[in-house]
């Protein structure tokens, strides 16, 4: 019987057959051998065999490739470039010091950010795997990639909530006066009455109209499902479904729209926010630096999240993306674009938003500060109040929505991408069958949606709020502080580094110098700014409350969003102790066994340019006999009867 798959040392790309199988040379490993190029025995051999009963085992379908490099660019861009860097960096910036926390949000891009950007590209481009699979490099950290599925699962629950708000404000943009204006015939009295004011009209649609949290009560009363969000909802995921149908062949067509038109939306709004009145005292409100933050160790917390909550690291979006590359593509080149043009896009974007927040306080009179805020709150009452305020409100409306809607599926599409190519490589059938493949996306779509169902009740925006807060907190930090360490010491951080440059044949001097730095990184500073943020993030967690404005999390609220965050990052562990009990010997040998990569680590890596799948030869340990003759101790037998 063929034996199972056994491991190899990383580096020994070179395995051996040593013991006959049951099947023939011909068919060994699925690989069918033409007559041309078999060798005479084999030959020989296979016509003397009877036919084997055993039929051999299909072989793997071929893995998909983006049409082009720019296609991965545009859909990295478009997977990093999100609501965050348009809703929170601006918020962080201002609150963290102005211009002064740009230092510790730099600093945590060069030490954190753009290494896991680039251990994940270069992880999923070398082993040409998803999340999961990907793991044959080291058996024993399965449970990271176990991790990352359950984190984006989260994520997908509720991001396309956010579309599904948008799609809403989108189509109530498309009426004059906009619903949330003064114009509004309904609104004239509330706006009338200035004295005893206590939401503006933006606040009142948006709390009643949209979300109807004034109908609850709390976490613990989620109320009925508003069926006009749930009809957004079910439209959301049928043009996730649409775009996702063709695999990375439809996606990748779609970013070349997606990933681009915020960037023109941005560029018109800032544009437009230059020529307002009080536009400059927003700008001015935005970088004004507060050298007295750098002291504050929640300032460089903040810097670390909004780089792990944008750049989208150690939730398997960018490992399955970087899996359909080409094997010789350049991650370095494209991990310094994608990092860099995200973190410039979102201080770009925050001219954008504080320009027009800016003549917004100057209308009304008050500081800055009153106006701005953060998060659903920036993009769906605050800025949506701003642009009412402007001369063809409904254009500027349309158009803001429809950037925020661009930008919520672009990094869904990573997200889901992440999740599809996990399942599929564990599965490989459903990626050569397309009505397997469309019924399981069918499937995973409508889970999404039913799930979702919750997040669009009356109390919907506390269960939203709680799964935010908790989804990408300390599991995250948790799983890629294991995946950097178990890369570096257990992998070997040389090895990774040969891989990067196997992967780029011809690498320039510069990305060899870059390696070194890249090296430093992986062994000593990301871990350390991970461990030091992970710390950070437990001892807020005892000591602040969860709360959503006036409302404060109950503690078995709060429970549950710990052990939303423990469960993925306990997968580590479970399947970790898994691959462990699956080797024989001591629990030395065990633990030895279970971090050396498995034989079919390299699968797909031998030819860069052939669109064929290639599989390695298993080493199949067992007895063999080896015969000598004279002529293999004396040189000049062997010469005689090589002669001869």
């Amino acid at each position: 019987m063929p034996s199972e798959e056994t491991r190899t040392a990383p580096g020994n790309g070179v395995t051996v057959n040593a013991a006959p199988t049951t099947e023939s040379p011909g068919q060994q490993n699925g690989i069918v051998s033409s007559p041309d190029v078999s060798s005479p025995i084999s030959q020989t051999q296979t016509e003397h065999q009877l036919p084997s009963s055993t039929p051999a085992p299909p072989a793997q379908p071929p893995r998909e490739q983006w049409g082009g490099k720019y296609e991965f660019l545009l859909s990295c861009i478009g997977y990093c470039v999100g609501l965050g860097n348009v809703w929170r960096f601006p918020y962080l910036c201002y609150r963290n010091g102005g211009g002064v926390f740009l230092i510790p949000y730099f600093i945590m891009l060069f030490f954190t950010g753009m290494p896991l950007f680039l251990m994940e590209l270069s992880l999923g481009q070398y082993g040409a795997a998803g999340p999961i699979t990907v793991w044959k490099c080291c058996p024993l950290l399965k449970g990271i990639g176990i991790g990352m599925l359950c984190v984006s699962t989260l994520v997908c629950l509720y991001y396309n909530v956010i579309i599904a708000w948008t799609f809403y404000y989108l189509g109530s943009s498309f009426q004059s006066p906009l619903p949330w204006s003064c114009d509004a015939l309904h609104n004239i009295p509330l706006c009338r009455n200035k004295t005893n004011i206590t939401q503006s009209p933006s606040e009142v649609f948006w709390n009643e109209k949209v979300l109807g949290v004034v109908n609850s009560k709390g976490l613990h009363d989620p109320g009925p499902v508003r069926w006009p969000l749930a009809l957004c909802l079910l439209a959301a995921w049928v043009v996730i479904f649409l775009c996702m149908l063709k695999g990375i062949r439809s996606s990748g067509k779609v970013v070349y729209v997606t990933a681009t038109f915020p960037y023109f939306v941005l560029v018109v709004l800032i544009i437009r926010g230059a020529t307002l009145e009080g536009s400059l005292n927003g700008v001015a409100f935005y970088l004004t630096p507060n050298w007295v933050h750098l002291a504050n160790a929640q300032v460089w917390n903040d810097a670390a999240s909004q780089i792990f909550y944008s750049l989208g690291i150690g939730v398997g979006g960018l490992l399955s993306m970087a899996s359909y590359n080409k094997f010789d593509n350049n991650v370095i080149r494209d991990t310094i674009i994608i990092t860099i043009g995200n973190c410039g896009t979102s201080f770009f974007a925050g001219f954008a938003i504080f320009s027009i927040l800016g003549h917004m306080a100057w209308r009304k009179g008050v500081p800055v500060g009153q106006v701005a805020d953060s998060g659903p709150g920036l993009a769906f009452v605050a800025y949506p109040e701003a642009l009412a305020l402007l001369p063809g409100s409904v254009f500027w409306s349309i158009l803001f929505f429809l950037m925020l809607f661009m930008l919520g599926v672009d990094t869904l599409f990573g997200n889901m991408e992440g999740i599809c190519t996990a399942v599929m490589d564990e599965f490989p059938q459903l990626r050569s069958n397309l009505k397997h493949k469309t019924l399981f996306l069918a499937l995973l779509c409508f889970a999404f949606y039913l799930m979702g169902l919750l997040l669009i009740t009356d109390g919907g925006i506390y269960w939203f709020t709680l799964i935010d807060s908790f989804s990408t907190s300390f599991g995250l930090i948790i799983i890629t502080l294991f995946m950097c360490i178990g890369i570096s010491f257990f992998y070997g951080v040389n090895q990774f580094c040969q891989d990067i440059v196997d992967m780029i044949c011809r690498c320039p001097p510069w990305c060899t110098k870059l390696l070194l730095y890249f090296k430093a990184c992986w062994v000593v500073f990301t871990p350390f700014l991970l461990t030091f943020i992970l710390t950070y993030i437990f001892i807020e967690m005892y000591r602040t409350s969860l709360h959503y404005g006036t409302y404060v999390y109950p503690t078995w609220g709060k429970a549950l969003g710990v052990c939303m965050g423990a469960f993925c990052c306990l997968q580590i562990l479970i399947w970790a102790i898994v691959a462990v009990s699956k080797e024989s010997g001591t629990l030395k040998d065990r633990f030895q066994k279970s971090i050396r990569p498995l034989n079919s680590w390299r699968v797909n890596n031998i030819n860069t340019t052939s669109q064929e799948q290639h599989v390695e030869p298993q080493r199949v340990e067992g007895p063999f006999t080896v015969n000598l003759t004279e002529a293999d101790f004396t040189a000049m037998n062997w010469e005689a009867i090589s002669e001869a």
